[in-house]
């Protein structure tokens, strides 16, 4: 079952005011601009979402919150997964009572559970919910890693419709061409043009925050078959594809924001803000791209 879920979808950080409440009223300005800016879909409390330090009462008004501002125009995708099957539960069926279009399940992290253990936290999330569920593999963070094996038994299931893959190893995104029909979503911005190249859906992107056009022609270009310019536009964006990874997500993301004039506040610990010699390299960047006079 395919379920068209937008091609460049942001991760999209959360704005919070000068106690570091979330900001709706930014949430929704955020979300306007982004969905006018490349963004066919949108992702709430993700990691860049600063997921981690989001309360479940919190997480549900943002939902609520992003849905009612971008109405049936771009797909609405929560960020209900955790490291507890239970609470995983609880937060897609809140979500889905939101209203939101799909939910973004991620890998549990630190448990370490083994193979049979996550084919059995999927699934029961999965059952508790009428919504497409998109798996999240992102090793790097959780220590546990989707084969593509797993992956390919995950996608029999009828409403596991995609994975969000944060694994940079692209032999093992081959192997899951092969074996399975699922639908695969660029997990790291690097990644989107290897993955649009084997016919994936597209990406669940950081970087569209300030390139989404570009992301959007570069999906549109590798679909025209050229493939050739794709890469070129990829190359010229890669630069910043680091640099907003210096540190820990979303900390140069926020920067890079407040810096192009959006106010999405602080982050709220243990993530601190950009020191000095942080922002000066993300400025540059932004200048080198002509996105900062």
């Amino acid at each position: 079952m395919t379920h068209n879920l937008g091609t460049i979808l942001t991760a999209m950080v959360t704005p919070f005011d000068a106690d570091l409440a979330v900001d709706h009223g930014k949430l929704a300005e955020l979300a306007e601009h982004l969905i006018g800016s490349g963004s066919d879909g949108l992702v709430v409390a993700g990691t860049t979402g600063e997921s981690p330090t989001l309360t479940d009462a919190e997480k549900a008004a943002m939902f609520r919150t992003v849905v009612e501002a971008v109405g049936e125009r771009v797909p609405v995708v929560a960020g209900t997964g955790s490291n507890d099957t239970a609470h995983s539960i609880a937060l897609t069926r809140s979500a889905e009572a939101c209203g939101v279009d799909a939910v973004l399940v991620v890998t549990p992290y630190y448990n370490k559970p083994p193979e049979r253990g996550l084919l059995a936290h999927f699934r029961a999330v999965a059952a508790a919910t009428s919504l497409p569920l998109i798996m999240y593999n992102i090793p790097g963070r959780c220590v546990v890693n989707l084969s593509p094996e797993v992956l390919a038994t995950l996608g029999e299931v009828d409403n596991i419709v995609a994975v969000k893959q944060a694994n940079p190893d692209l032999d093992e995104l081959r192997r899951l061409r092969e074996l399975s029909d699922l639908g695969i979503y660029a997990g790291n911005d690097d990644m989107l043009l290897p993955v649009l190249k084997i016919g994936g859906l597209g990406g669940i992107c950081v970087a569209s925050h300030m390139v989404g056009p570009q992301l959007a022609e570069m999906a549109r270009l590798v679909r025209a078959g050229d493939e050739a310019e794709a890469e070129k536009l990829d190359e010229s964006l890669r630069p910043l594809y680091r640099t907003l990874f210096l540190t820990a997500n979303p900390i140069l993301v926020k920067e890079a924001l407040r810096l192009l004039g959006h106010e999405v506040g602080g982050l709220r610990l243990p993530l601190v803000p950009a020191t000095p010699e942080e922002t000066a390299v993300v400025a540059a960047e932004l200048r080198a791209l002509g996105l900062l006079s």
